[in-house]
């Protein structure tokens, strides 16, 4: 039988996404974009292990924090998150709120300790393909993206050897969101399809190009590269199959032969809801890993999921952030996990999470359960064989 410390962090995330059983199935806590802890659920998971210690941003914007070197390590988690820089946004507070504007022109608000909202679209209201000529879109030369890049990944290799996964910025969907307004957005799919495919291809060259830097920056020393843009909502699609498979998907298509192109790194895809239907596209285009696998979505169901995708997709995520870890017992959580590495880790090609950011609420006993559970549940012998608890 493999023991605990046969494998490192590293080599039990590479075994996962090439669909091979470690020791245990790998797990992550902040390790992406999209699967970290908010600030005060992690202030309150610190008082809850005695630990006092001083926390820093992941990404302020969202809330969400670093883990400590002794956080990490106390919840088994096996990977470690990198981003790159980028053009600084311009701050100020106003009325009791907090603003944000980045370098796309687009304003963002908060209140006090909250997460922030888009507040003014630069291109709401815009009508023609000649509004687009008003924008002051970002350079994606910009040295600021990969600036640092080769030093924060050298850091990250210095805490242990851990998975490393690039969390690239905000995919091309989003930010035509970001710049148009969500209602908008969706209906200039249907009526004004010309002003869509245009402000879509802006902001996806762009993309590209910035995305094609930073992975050639950061070389060969990452294993995952994270990029996200929801298509999926609870109770089904953003948009319909077809309309998705005319507007969105030729243009992931090729930012995902992009990613590809610049990195050996795994692709792994955020996408929130129920995805069902687009899940043949995904892995048609060359995507080898999706998060969150929204277990509360129409669907989205782990055992059918993995019977009918498994072979060509891992999963990373799974455990039910919506109602089981901010309203479950501890056993209820225990069962949640036991339950989704059943149905998932068989055959490698799963990484524990949970399937959202780590909110406040969550009961900081429920966040240890997680980890803990997962990481003593599931071990597997020499031949791949289910052993229990170790």
């Amino acid at each position: 039988m493999n023991s605990a410390t046969s494998w490192t962090s590293r080599q039990r995330v590479r075994a996962a996404l090439s669909h091979q059983e470690p020791d245990r199935v790998p797990l992550d806590l902040a390790g992406t974009m999209s699967s970290g802890i908010n600030f005060r659920a992690y202030e309150e998971l610190l008082r809850y292990l005695g630990l006092d210690e001083a926390w820093s941003w992941d990404l302020e914007r969202s809330r969400t924090v670093n883990l400590s070197e002794t956080v990490r390590r106390r919840l088994h988690v096996d990977i470690v998150n990198v981003r790159p820089g980028g053009p600084l946004p311009r701050r100020w507070s106003e009325g009791g709120l907090a603003y944000e504007q980045d370098h796309w022109g687009v304003t963002w608000v908060s209140a006090p300790g909250g997460h922030y909202y888009v507040a003014q679209p630069i291109l709401a209201g815009a009508s023609s393909l000649a509004d687009l000529d008003t924008v002051h879109w970002p350079d994606p030369t910009n040295p600021t993206y990969d600036e640092g890049l080769p030093d924060r990944i050298g850091a990250a290799q210095a805490l242990g050897d851990y998975g490393i996964c690039l969390s690239l910025p905000v995919g091309f969907i989003h930010q035509s969101q970001f710049l148009r307004g969500y209602e908008e957005w969706l209906a200039d799919l249907l009526v004004n399809r010309r002003f869509a495919e245009a402000l879509l291809d802006r902001v996806l060259e762009i993309k590209i190009e910035k995305y094609s830097r930073i992975l050639d920056a950061a070389g060969a020393d990452i294993d995952v590269v994270i990029v996200g843009d929801d298509i999926g909502f609870q109770n089904g699609p953003m948009v319909s199959p077809a309309l998705y498979r005319r507007m969105i998907a030729p243009r992931q298509r090729r930012l995902f032969a992009t990613l590809h192109a610049h990195s050996a790194a795994a692709v792994l895809y955020h996408t929130c809801g129920s995805i069902v239907q687009m899940i043949p596209d995904l892995i048609d285009m060359g995507v080898d890993a999706i998060n969150p696998v929204q277990v509360s979505a129409a669907g989205m169901d782990t055992a059918w999921l993995k019977r009918e995708f498994g072979r060509q997709l891992c999963f990373w995520g799974g455990i039910d952030s919506h109602q089981v870890l901010p309203y479950g017992t501890q056993e209820d959580v225990r069962a949640e996990v036991r339950r989704r590495i059943d149905d998932l880790a068989g055959g490698g090609g799963y990484v524990v999470a949970a399937t959202h950011h780590i909110q406040h609420g969550v009961p900081p006993a429920n966040v240890l359960t997680l980890f803990d559970e997962a990481a003593h549940y599931g071990w597997r012998d020499r031949d791949g064989v289910k052993t229990g608890r170790r």
